[in-house]
């Protein structure tokens, strides 16, 4: 990775950064939101392998549009074309409502593309990891599983795209019981 492209991973940790200053994790610590997409990447780059700038960019700003303000146009501008689409692409429309979103994520798993599908896993990892490591408040042990069992068809449907993050998340899905 040369100059430029850490130049450019920085560019995208910093305007996700400002995105999501003022957001928290639901988490009891309520931990700053911005600690989930730069771990997301974190997973991509440090435990998958993937060195794919437009991937780790997608990874850092992943939850821009969904969460804040952020439009396709301006990631587009900012970012360019690729970095946009892979964005699109694990975007969920808000203006649904939550259940056809993720009934819409389990459908859509299979039609990605690789990126899209590698920072998908990542962000499915993340997440399970994370309430494995403190529930989020006002969710129960039954939400928790429910959560892990819609997670589990998402990951079906992005199977054979990096063996690193699915034997890690198929181990999260044995410890909870979670199978087909």
């Amino acid at each position: 990775m040369d100059r430029s492209d850490v130049e450019l991973i920085l560019e995208a940790a910093n305007f996700a950064a400002e995105k999501h200053k003022a957001q928290r994790r639901k988490d009891a610590e309520e931990t700053p939101y911005i600690n989930h997409p730069i771990g997301v990447a974190r997973i991509l780059s440090h435990e998958a392998g993937i060195s794919d700038l437009v991937v780790l960019q997608a990874a850092l700003l992943h939850d821009t549009v969904e969460d804040t303000n952020t439009t396709f146009p301006e990631l587009e501008e900012k970012f360019g074309l690729e970095v946009k689409k892979v964005v699109e692409e694990v975007t969920d429309d808000k203006t649904l409502p939550k259940m056809r979103r993720k009934q819409l994520q389990i459908e859509h798993a299979p039609h990605c593309s690789h990126r899209a599908k590698l920072v998908k896993l990542a962000d499915k990892l993340y997440n399970l990891r994370d309430l494995n490591r403190s529930t989020p408040q006002g969710w129960s042990e039954e939400r928790v599983q429910e959560y892990f069992q819609w997670a589990f068809q998402v990951v079906n449907g992005l199977r054979d795209t990096n063996v690193v993050m699915e034997k890690q998340l198929d181990q999260l899905f044995k410890e909870r019981g979670v199978t087909a």
